[in-house]
């Protein structure tokens, strides 16, 4: 749990240094991904620095998913935009209004429940088919990129957020069903290929779209689909007698999450005051 919940608070510092850094990335041209993009922000150290935080919170996040039900730390990683929210409430002054600090206590009372009501990790082993659908749909995510080109820009950001959201769920389960270093394994590249195209579309649609649309669409992906994977096919269990407890749990945090989520974006500075006029001189 303290993996978890480690891995939400680098993910949530992550997403404001790499949308600092990709907006300040010159822009490409058309409406879908832009493969050139990568090459750019990666010119920008911010974009450098939230890639450090991200990999630090992937590892937690693996020891998490080894140990804990999919749909629990799925709904932590969603809490990163909590994190997010109260950094720039901080560190850029950004204004939260009240809907939005009541939405942070939801996540951490939705969090709470989950880790009252959360059980043992599943121990099923999935099955073949699981393991090439999770490859076919990583490829599916890197289609998205192409068919979001084609899109009118107010639903461009929505398929691009939902599709990086799914990639980043195939991860999450990948990482369940991976079992010792077997190259031969299709979830192997189900990981690679899923986490690398939901970076590239995740980026896209922070650059080129409505943050809050793709940030809810990514936490929809991310969330939903991996957990229900979780109970369905991995085994994922809660305490007895405390399911609803967990459902709730987890409808509250995502809820409270899909309020914050402008914050996939660092939010501009709060606007300074204007200064009082000078005093005439005498």
């Amino acid at each position: 749990m303290i993996c978890a919940l480690a891995s939400s608070v680098c993910f949530g510092a992550a997403s404001v240094l790499q949308a600092m850094g990709a907006r300040a990335a010159a822009p490409g041209t058309g409406g879908g991904v832009d493969v050139a993009l990568m090459g750019r922000v990666l010119r920008q150290w911010r974009y450098l620095a939230g890639l450090g935080m991200d990999a630090l919170g992937f590892v937690l996040q693996i020891v998490a998913l080894r140990t804990l039900p999919i749909y629990m730390v799925g709904a932590a990683l969603a809490a990163s935009l909590a994190v997010t929210a109260v950094i720039a409430s901080r560190v850029l002054k950004a204004r939260l209004s009240r809907v939005e600090w009541a939405a942070v206590a939801m996540v951490c009372a939705g969090l709470a429940m989950l880790a009252l009501a959360s059980g043992e990790e599943g121990h099923r082993d999935g099955s073949a088919s699981l393991d090439w659908a999770l490859l076919g749909i990583s490829f599916g995510v890197l289609l998205v990129g192409v068919v979001a080109g084609r899109l009118p820009a107010r639903s461009r950001a929505l398929v691009l957020g939902l599709g990086a959201g799914v990639g980043f769920g195939v991860v999450e389960v990948a990482v369940r069903l991976i079992d010792g270093v077997d190259f031969a394994d299709p979830v192997w590249y189900a990981l690679l290929v899923g986490g690398g195209a939901a970076f590239l579309l995740l980026t896209s649609a922070l650059q080129r779209g409505s943050v809050t649309t793709a940030t809810a669409g990514a936490v929809l992906g991310e969330t939903i689909g991996p957990a229900i994977v979780g109970v369905a096919w991995l085994g994922d269990r809660t305490r007895d007698g405390l399911g609803w407890l967990a459902v709730v749990g987890f409808a509250v945090a995502v809820a409270g999450s899909l309020t914050l989520a402008r914050f996939g974006e660092a939010p501009a500075p709060a606007p300074n005051p204007d200064p009082a006029p000078e005093s005439a001189a005498p």
